[in-house]
C-alpha cells in the first residue's frame, strides 16, 4: 500500500519527473524555464495549500503541466507585482 504525503514532502522523490518536464518546456521553445518556476507553477495551480497525495499523482500532475498553464500563471504574477510596485510608488508620492 503506497502512503499519502504532502506534496512539498513529495518534491525530492518527483525531480526526475521535474527534469523531464523541464526538458519538454525547453523542446517546445520556453528556453528560460526553471525547475523552480515549475514546481512554483504547479504548487499556485493544481496544488493549492500543499494538499495529500500518493506519489503517482504529484507525478501525473507534473506530466499533466502544459505550457499555457504556465504561461498564465507567469502573466497573473507579473500583474501581481506591477500592481504591488504602483500601489508602492503611489504612497511614496502621497507621502512626498
Amino acid at each position: 500500500m503506497e502512503t499519502q504525503r504532502t506534496v512539498q514532502e513529495w518534491k525530492s522523490f518527483v525531480s526526475p519527473a521535474l527534469d523531464c518536464k523541464l526538458d519538454d518546456f525547453h523542446l517546445m521553445g520556453y528556453t528560460k524555464v526553471t525547475k523552480h518556476e515549475l514546481w512554483a507553477c504547479l504548487e499556485e495551480t493544481v496544488w493549492k495549500d500543499n494538499p495529500t497525495k500518493r506519489l503517482y499523482d504529484v507525478v501525473q500532475d507534473i506530466f499533466h503541466l502544459n505550457p499555457n498553464t504556465y504561461m498564465n500563471e507567469l502573466t497573473l504574477r507579473a500583474y501581481q507585482e506591477d500592481d504591488l510596485e504602483a500601489s508602492i510608488a503611489a504612497l511614496a508620492n502621497d507621502n512626498e
